[in-house]
């Protein structure tokens, strides 16, 4: 009796060791599979990604269309590559998307701000106010486009360091353009002591102005005149019309010149000053 019980224990353990041998070949193959899946798939992700920019890249069309359409083509691969790779696994994928799908809710609240940076980038795309090349402003930052994806534009700054702005952020709030226009207005203020011949500071302003071959004449000539009569100086105002990749050349170069001349020509820089003024007793 004994001996009858040993031998069906002994059988008992002998199909259990059979069943966890097949399962963990059956989970092994299955891992292997899903592991095949992955990096197959991502092989292909990169070489459609490289296909796809050179098409791009032979077409004409505008750079901030070709990064955007680049972006939503690899992200949109990725969500196929991880439904592949759970399919793999053995979960039935209809089953998985009746999962996200009454999850929705939970993830439209948690990618709103993704949804609407991707509502954003399509508003950039449509109504184009800056594209990529342009120099903007916004958001107290600065720097020039180099990259419209789907969910943010990425700047790189004068100190060539990279800024990543969310879409919905830039769609919805103030941006200035500086690349938009050909034509940009240079302004200055110089401030010269009191006493000064008006007359002469300004025949030299007007003769430093003739000299430059950058100034332009429209859409509207050169122009100075005396602007304020400040605490301790008596400002002039200068403001003439360049190309727009000429503005910051420009600007620095009269700077300069107009010091070089003011000095050559005996025409003080004025300084703060304080008339104390002494009764008698």
């Amino acid at each position: 009796m004994i001996l009858l019980e040993v031998v069906e224990t002994g059988a008992q353990l002998s199909r259990a060791m059979d069943s966890l041998i097949e399962q963990g070949a059956a989970l092994g193959w299955t891992l292997v599979k899903a592991l095949l899946v992955f990096v197959i798939g991502r092989f292909l992700i990169g070489l459609i990604n490289q296909f796809v920019k050179r098409v791009l890249l032979k077409r004409n069309i505008d750079p901030s269309i070709k990064t955007f359409v680049g972006s939503l083509v690899h992200i949109t691969l990725m969500v196929l590559l991880v439904v592949s790779v759970v399919g793999a696994l053995g979960v039935q994928t209809a089953s998985f998307a009746a999962l996200l799908a009454s999850a929705g809710v939970a993830i439209g609240m948690a990618l709103s701000g993704n949804l609407s940076n991707f509502a954003g980038g399509l508003i950039i795309l449509i109504f184009k106010p800056y594209k990529v090349g342009d120099f903007i402003e916004a958001l107290n930052m600065s720097g020039t486009v180099k990259e419209i994806q789907i969910f943010h534009t990425v700047l790189t700054t004068g100190d060539n360091k990279v800024i990543y702005i969310p879409n919905g952020s830039l769609s919805s709030n103030a941006v200035i353009n500086y690349s938009n226009q050909q034509q940009r207005r240079v302004d200055w203020t110089f401030g010269v002591e009191y006493g000064t011949d008006y007359a002469k500071v300004k025949s030299v302003l007007e003769d430093i102005l003739a000299q430059d071959e950058r100034i332009l004449q429209e859409p509207a000539a050169p122009f100075v005149a005396m602007s304020q009569l400040a605490d301790s100086s008596v400002n002039y105002v200068v403001r003439v019309w360049v190309k727009s990749a000429d503005y910051w050349d420009v600007y620095f170069d009269i700077t300069r010149i107009v010091y070089e001349r003011f000095n050559a020509e005996g025409i003080g820089f004025p300084f703060p000053q304080l008339t104390i003024h002494q009764a008698k007793d």
